[in-house]
């Protein structure tokens, strides 16, 4: 009997305003817990805003608006009584070029984690190696702990840009174009983690990589100049759109 699915974000007529800019429009849909669930379409058609207005990324830049609704688990992320930075511990981010800190791969792993709060040596340890293990990337590092992160290739990075964010043992796990730098076989090894992580946590990613889409996601949106055109079950979209404009652009008629 197929597990029910549940919605773990739910938006709302959200939009985002950059000045006099408007970047959304009117997005309600609802991303289910412990999927993966891709956003695609031409570049600058909103769907890396969406991805960041979950974690309240949006908050950093100068003269943003935000309406409308983000909702996780019955609470609105905008409100006012809602803890930026308790929000961010429950939504890890990947971001589209990996970016390790200029410390030692042990160390990129316990940043997030010894920033507020002691935590002794054998517990950083088990952490250390948990993410590791789940990023697929121990047995490749496993004698280099205290080596400089920045000696490794771009798709260990990258993967390792993915342990350090899980290590806070978030809820949600945003992924903005995680492979775009990547050669092919990182990339698959990337998707096959995709594929793996999906069982704990729930996954927003961006991609401009259909395949790659198509691959790894159980649910797919379709931005189109800050609006939400389609939003449906992958296999939906890919082989029966309702949208001429989601036809139009997985078939390659234009983007």
């Amino acid at each position: 009997m197929a597990k029910e699915i549940q919605t773990k974000i739910h938006t709302s007529k959200f939009e985002v305003h950059y000045g006099a800019k408007q970047a959304l429009f009117d997005i309600t849909l609802d991303i289910p817990e412990r999927r993966v669930t891709a956003f695609i379409g031409p570049s600058g058609c909103g769907k890396s805003t969406f991805l960041r207005s979950i974690n309240r990324m949006n908050d950093l830049i100068d003269g943003v608006r935000i309406e409308g609704r983000v909702i996780i688990d019955g609470i609105d992320v905008y409100d006012k009584s809602v803890n930026v930075s308790t929000l961010r511990r429950r939504i890890g981010m990947v971001f589209q070029k990996s970016i390790p800190f200029p410390k030692s791969i042990y160390e990129n792993i316990t940043y997030g984690l010894t920033l507020n709060e002691r935590v002794s040596k054998s517990t950083l340890d088990g952490i250390v190696e948990s993410s590791l293990q789940r990023s697929a990337l121990w047995n490749e590092v496993k004698d280099r702990l205290h080596h400089s992160a920045l000696g490794l290739s771009g798709g260990q990075q990258q993967r390792l840009c993915i342990a350090r964010a899980i290590a806070i043992n978030p809820e949600i796990l945003l992924m903005d174009e995680p492979c775009s730098a990547l050669d092919p076989i990182s990339t698959a090894k990337v998707e096959e983690l995709i594929d793996e992580l999906k069982d704990t946590y729930t996954i927003v990613l961006v991609t401009h990589n259909m395949q790659q889409a198509a691959r790894v996601s159980d649910h797919t949106g379709f931005f189109l100049m800050g609006r939400l055109m389609e939003f449906d079950r992958t296999r939906q979209i890919f082989t029966s759109p309702a949208v001429k404009e989601t036809e139009d652009y997985i078939t390659g008629r234009f983007g």
